[in-house]
């Protein structure tokens, strides 16, 4: 059985995430990572920077919104990303299918067990079918509204899910049902309203991205392709990784896994598994790279198991979802983070030392990014202690 390294692994990762900055654009990096992260949306332009040296946030906005050639969608863990437009089919059967008639389910009993004002008239199921398809009639007569838009054109929207227990909060239908038309696909998150910070956005009809409708995958033939895609980017990994990651149970990471051509490996001291036509040798190649990659970066945030890139104690750049907030890399490893000061000034903090070369090309990238954002303040999501005390620490 092969071993594979700490020092391996770390390098395979730099060359195929594209942590020297030597991809071409955004759809590069995006294929080299199968999905950005986009729950908090500065972090689908600062991990396209942090990739692509030659890239802008205008290159990365017209990649999404012009060429349409990358997505937001709901997908695994019921997380938002942004995938290549062509993989939108593969995900939608292999994840978010799945994950829409949970929330379906889910919100039909939250309908049924809260009660709604004013209330349903009949089955909860078939109002909140028929609010659907009005929602999808409105949204294609306008070709573009916010969720407030449709909310007014749509009175039924509006409608209170009534509080019931101290947990819960009053709200409307408006934001559960349109997440749950989008994992469906039949809704789109489209341009952002305001800066590309802004996590507002505008809904689509499905036909305006696919005119012919959303082409239609087989489930099991297309978790087969995910993880074999994910293991081409991840991989060698665990299987736990790649169960975590997609959000899947056992029976259904393992059926996933069945066909593929797959070896075992020693993993650094653990079991793990590779594809064997991605095993192709140790990485003799020796460069230092220095990489400041932004919070819920889709590299660090790619396994549940992370200790084999971490320099530092953990708690300090992960909350305690286990979501990451900026950090700095060195040569595939974290060893610090960054933050914008309320100023305007990029700073960093490394906290293992690897010597004066490191620091100058950390200092080198910080320069460069801060650069490139042209003067935005981005204030991370994922807020750690770490990110924290560099806002807070006088000049």
């Amino acid at each position: 059985m092969r071993t594979i390294s700490v020092l391996e692994r770390r390098r395979a990762m730099v060359r195929r995430h594209y942590l020297a900055g030597d991809a071409s654009g955004p759809e590069a990096v995006t294929h080299a990572v199968v999905a950005l992260h986009a729950s908090d949306p500065a972090s689908v332009y600062l991990s396209v920077l942090a990739r692509s040296a030659a890239s802008t946030l205008a290159d990365v906005a017209q990649a999404a919104y012009d060429r349409r050639s990358l997505v937001r969608w709901m997908a695994m863990r019921r997380t938002l990303f942004v995938f290549p437009r062509e993989d939108i089919p593969m995900i939608q059967a292999a994840v978010s299918t799945p994950l829409a008639a949970t929330l379906r389910t889910r919100l039909i009993s939250q309908l049924k067990r809260n009660g709604t004002e004013p209330p349903i008239d009949g089955d909860a199921a078939a109002w909140l079918d028929d609010l659907a398809s009005r929602v999808e009639h409105t949204l294609g007569e306008r070709g573009a509204a916010t969720g407030a838009q449709l909310s007014a054109a749509e009175p039924g929207l509006a409608t209170s899910i009534l509080a019931r227990a101290p947990s819960d909060r009053l709200q409307n239908v408006t934001t559960s049902l349109l997440t749950l038309m989008s994992a469906e696909g039949r809704l789109v998150r489209g341009t952002p309203v305001g800066a590309w910070t802004n996590r507002h956005h505008r809904w689509e009809p499905i036909g305006r991205w696919w005119p012919g409708g959303l082409p239609t995958c087989d489930t099991g033939q297309a978790q087969q392709a995910l993880a074999r895609r994910w293991l081409t980017r991840f991989g060698p990994a665990t299987i736990e990784d790649l169960q975590w990651w997609t959000g899947w149970n056992k029976t259904t990471t393992y059926q996933a896994l069945s066909n593929l051509p797959v070896a075992e490996i020693d993993l650094h001291g653990q079991p793990g598994i590779i594809l064997r036509e991605r095993d192709d040798g140790p990485d003799d190649t020796v460069a230092d790279v220095a990489s400041l990659l932004p919070a819920l970066d889709p590299t660090p945030m790619g396994w549940k198991h992370r200790d084999w890139f971490l320099g530092l104690d953990h708690q300090a750049v992960f909350d305690r979802a286990g979501n990451i907030g900026p950090t700095v890399w060195w040569n595939g490893e974290i060893i610090g983070s960054w933050a914008i000061t309320a100023a305007g000034d990029l700073r960093t903090r490394v906290l293992v030392d690897r010597g004066a070369a490191a620091i100058a090309a950390i200092d080198t990238a910080a320069a460069q990014l801060h650069q490139r954002l042209n003067g935005a303040t981005v204030t991370p999501v994922i807020r750690t202690p770490l990110e924290l005390s560099i806002t807070r620490a006088r000049p």
